[in-house]
């Protein structure tokens, strides 16, 4: 069902697009109307497609570490999304493609290994660079990590600066 959903957005944001194109003074109102949505899904949509920030998605099941690491991002520019377990990290991954994911191993409903394991499983996410940031801090669960697919593995506590430090290497290398 989440792939006809990823399905569905894409035809959407084509439709949208090319109504767009065809009339540039097009009003949101206009575009719900011809394509039968509501307008507050084709606000969204417009959103997503202008949004031009490198996306990362925050995956752990503590806010407390979500909420301050996701405000700092948004300062430095970048756009961040949430989500606090493992099946709703795959449904966004697939849903908002993001540029990155930061992703916990220790999550409610799936760890972060079989997270990372079906995003690399997946046509969608396969190239999404993934980092690690987890408790586990033995040597075991880095290899662990980064033998599943990770491309980096930090431990918490972090130091901020590093974190991003290393977000931006990630971004570097999966641009090349």
């Amino acid at each position: 069902m989440q792939g006809l959903d990823v399905v569905r957005q894409s035809l959407i944001d084509n439709q949208i697009l090319e109504l767009i194109k065809q009339r540039p003074d097009i009003t949101d109102t206009e575009i719900a109307s011809q394509l039968g949505l509501k307008i507050d899904e084709v606000i969204d949509r417009i959103e997503s497609l202008s949004d031009t920030r490198v996306k990362i998605l925050i995956v752990d099941d503590e806010k407390d570490v979500v909420v301050p690491l996701k405000m700092s991002l948004e300062a430095d520019n970048y756009s961040v999304i949430e989500a606090y377990a493992g099946y709703g990290a795959i449904e966004k991954a697939r849903s908002e493609i993001p540029d990155l994911i930061i992703l916990d191993l220790m999550l409610p409903d799936m760890d972060g290994y079989e997270v990372c394991n079906r995003l690399r499983e997946d046509p969608l996410t396969e190239l999404i660079p993934i980092i690690m940031l987890t408790g586990k801090d033995d040597i075991s669960n880095k290899i662990e990590g980064l033998e599943r697919g990770a491309d980096d593995y930090i431990t918490k506590p972090f130091n901020l600066s590093e974190l991003k430090a290393r977000i931006r290497t990630v971004l570097r290398r999966s641009r090349v």
